[in-house]
């Protein structure tokens, strides 16, 4: 019998539990996951204490804590030493981000697209591909790790970012959401912690969900990792990784500093910490700051993919791996993929080679400083931060508007953007922003358009 009497007592969460389910902590987890998916539980609400829980239910405590394991590894909840247990913001989102409307009168300020007008270069250089005599050997099963010329282009493409890999240590993926998941399933294993930004690349935490990997918050100074964030994450937390945008961070815009990229060098080595290094907008900046991996060259693992600034179908990346994890994830991407696609092997690596991905990249970095020049006019009043290079731009709403209903309020005025809340993790309650993805729309006239709406929303409130 519980030993306390519940009947007055406040309690965030009241499970009606059939305890003749088995096993108990199964049955335990559903419920909770149901609720939490019904929104019977929001995000941020405070479960009660796991001691309390057991005694109101009248079950062992071992059932509650393997009950929450579970909902936890599923990044339903989120618990820290000291503060207790909440139900997370990872919870309320689905693993898709891509537009689904069928309207296509809908200006597209969500999904973060490269400049369009590059894929003629593309289409060209396969044109010319299909008229070679052996163009038939791509459409068939490759070499994994490919020709050696194949690697070395690799290494070049990351070399751009601020840090030269061996072309030996160079491995494909299908993109840098393909490169993540093989990461994260090649030398992490379910139940270990990730550190990460408060707010984080939308894909990490669907990969994260999708291999039982819980996403760890790591407090922030200055718009970036601290110092005491990461140990106290390494001491309460035992984080095994960290997971980094540097530059232009996704969805923030911030570029880390040099001294922070620094510190997490030196954190990662005291640590034993496996940095993922995701530089998929480090191109971007002229010249990119030194890379983490130049700092870490052993821990860090660098993904650098063609998708945000090259062509969003061209699903290909290169990562550098460290000499410890190339059999780990090259096993792991062969689990994945049996191969790359060799067509896209091909097409980039000629791409890098000819100069023409150099000159695709300036062009889109040109485009993308207009389109900043354009949302700074329109923008003019309302704190929408980002530098001249970034893709998106991160919209601080007024106190008062909640992001999730902007979001709507946006797409019933004809546009899509992003709330904070698809960006967020932990339990604390995510600041009041969107993202706005400029370099989406079709023209500048459709941008223009775009933005007015957003700002013409913000007038009224």
């Amino acid at each position: 019998m519980p030993i306390n009497s519940f009947e007055d007592y406040p309690m965030s969460w009241r499970p009606k539990f059939n305890k003749d389910a088995k096993p108990l902590y199964t049955a335990l987890a559903n419920m909770l996951e149901e609720d939490i998916k019904n929104k019977k539980l929001l995000p941020g609400t405070k479960l009660p204490p796991q001691r309390e829980l057991a005694d109101f239910l009248d079950i062992n405590l071992s059932t509650v804590s393997r009950a929450f394991k579970i909902c936890e590894s599923k990044g339903l909840i989120s618990g820290s030493v000291g503060s207790g247990t909440y139900v997370s913001y990872t919870s309320i989102s689905g693993p898709h981000i891509l537009p689904h409307y069928e309207d296509e009168k809908i200006i597209e300020l969500g999904t973060v697209y490269p400049k369009p007008e590059t894929d003629g270069e593309i289409v060209k250089l396969l044109h010319t591909m299909t008229t070679e005599n052996d163009f038939g050997r791509y459409l068939h099963y490759g070499n994994e790790y490919g020709e050696l010329w194949h690697r070395h282009a690799g290494a070049a493409f990351i070399g751009k970012t601020g840090f030269e890999p061996n072309p030996e240590n160079v491995l494909f993926s299908n993109g840098s959401q393909n490169a993540i998941c093989a990461i994260l399933s090649g030398i992490f294993k379910s139940g270990d912690k990730i550190g990460a930004d408060p707010l984080v690349f939308h894909g990490l935490r669907a990969a994260a969900k999708l291999f039982g990997i819980q996403l760890i918050p790591i407090t922030q100074k200055n718009g970036e990792m601290s110092r005491d964030g990461i140990i106290n994450a390494c001491k309460t937390e035992n984080i095994s990784g960290l997971y980094v945008i540097p530059d232009h961070q996704n969805p923030t815009t911030h570029t880390m500093s040099s001294k922070c990229r620094k510190m997490i060098a030196e954190y990662s080595k005291k640590y034993g910490l496996t940095i993922i290094e995701d530089s998929i907008l480090s191109l971007m900046s002229r010249p990119p700051l030194s890379s983490i991996a130049s700092l870490a060259p052993e821990n860090t693992v660098v993904i650098a993919s063609f998708s945000k600034i090259i062509a969003s179908g061209l699903r290909f990346a290169y990562m550098a791996v460290p000499k410890k994890f190339k059999n780990d994830i090259a096993n792991s991407l062969y689990t994945l993929n049996i191969s790359v696609s060799p067509l896209m092997l091909e097409i980039a690596s000629r791409l890098i080679v000819s100069g023409a991905a150099d000159a695709i990249i300036e062009r889109h970095r040109l485009f993308t400083i207009k389109r900043n020049q354009i949302t700074n006019r329109i923008m003019r009043g309302y704190q929408c931060i980002g530098t001249s290079e970034s893709l998106f731009r991160w919209l601080i709403l007024p106190n008062n508007l909640d992001p999730d209903f902007f979001e709507r309020k946006a797409l019933l005025e004809g546009v899509q953007v992003y709330s904070s809340t698809r960006f967020a993790i932990g339990n604390a309650k995510p600041i009041n922003a969107v993202r706005l993805a400029i370099s989406a729309p079709k023209d500048d006239d459709e941008l223009e358009k775009g933005l007015k709406i957003i700002k013409n929303i913000l007038d009224k409130y």
